[in-house]
């Protein structure tokens, strides 16, 4: 690319397999990665012997990017709308999860930079909730520093999960605020746009969840251009986040939708760290009889199993922490 001397600095706000659109100053620059950057791209190769040389041609590359929707960055201009991102700046906040490649060591995928808040989508029915991967996405938010938005949709289905209040209360409880909203009568939205409102959001939630109707809800026609983003991962597994793109909202804000991603590991959270990352069980961390080394599983005087039993901290919570803490 011959660029010129004229250099600028934007925000990423679309990203599509190595080409990134940059916004900056109310223009739109498509830019790729300088070769600097490009070198940090991870392309596992097969093994020669497992594929057919007229196979290899189709076969789907994996890479590990280095640029994330939200990125402060510096390019330069060539002229006629085009660019090359020379570098990334200092992130103030990310949101990631672990990406493994076949036959290399597991690598860092930042989601997004510079996020304000996430956001845990989730069905009262149709799908039913799955709280272990909530907790699973409240420990990642926590870990990163981000604030997080829990929105329950398909209220009207409210009669098909009678069990739905005493789960939604445990959160409560905790700290986490609950926005249960409604698609179709309406209820919550008013709500939820004032929670949205003025702040760089990223939605998370398995596909069938009702995000691409809860998006129409709050901003006619929106769900429908983030849903054609999403296409272009059809048929790309756990790799959803190959296609992205920030949206901004009418009524003030921006949001990123993360289009059903069926993994979400935990990135770089020590075992003996993750107990602080519950809210309801921070306090507790450091009064038990083996002090920092406890493990708070079967160790005698151990203060947050006694919390348990006291009923200050839900079992449920307690039990998505040990199955968590197995992972680690």
């Amino acid at each position: 690319m011959n660029t010129t001397d004229e250099s600028g600095q934007g925000v990423v706000f679309r990203k599509s397999l190595g080409h990134y659109t940059v916004h900056t100053n109310g223009r739109e620059i498509d830019c790729v990665l300088s070769s600097r950057l490009h070198k940090q791209l991870i392309y596992p190769t097969a093994d020669p012997t497992s594929l057919r040389h007229n196979v290899q041609a189709v076969r789907e590359i994996d890479q590990v990017d280095p640029v994330a929707i939200g990125d402060h960055v510096r390019y330069l201009d060539a002229g006629e709308g085009r660019g090359m991102i020379t570098e990334i700046l200092p992130r103030r906040t990310k949101l990631s999860r672990p990406m493994p490649v076949p036959g290399q060591r597991v690598f860092e995928q930042v989601i997004v930079s510079n996020v304000d808040q996430v956001v845990p989508v989730f069905a009262i029915a149709n799908p039913t909730p799955k709280w272990g991967l909530l907790d699973r996405y409240l420990v990642s938010a926590e870990a990163s520093g981000l604030s997080s938005l829990i929105v329950i949709t398909k209220l009207d289905l409210a009669e098909k999960n009678s069990r739905l209040e005493g789960h939604i209360e445990i959160y409560r409880r905790i700290g986490y605020p609950i926005h249960p909203v409604s698609s179709v009568t309406g209820v919550g939205l008013e709500g939820l746009k004032q929670a949205l409102r003025g702040r760089l959001s990223v939605l998370v939630g398995k596909s069938g969840v009702g995000k691409t109707s809860l998006l129409n809800a709050i901003q006619p026609g929106l769900g429908l251009r983030v849903k054609a983003v999403g296409q272009g991962d059809v048929g790309k597994g756990r790799h959803t986040t190959s296609y992205l793109q920030m949206f901004e909202l009418d009524f003030g804000g921006t949001l990123v939708d993360t289009p059903g991603m069926r993994e979400f590991g935990l990135w770089k959270i020590a075992s003996e760290e993750l107990a602080f990352l519950f809210p309801e069980m921070a306090n507790y961390v450091g009064q038990c009889k083996f002090g920092l080394s406890c493990r708070h599983d079967q160790e005698p005087g151990c203060a947050i199993r006694k919390a348990v039993m006291a009923g200050d901290i839900s079992p449920y919570r307690y039990q998505s922490y040990m199955n968590l803490r197995e992972e680690l």
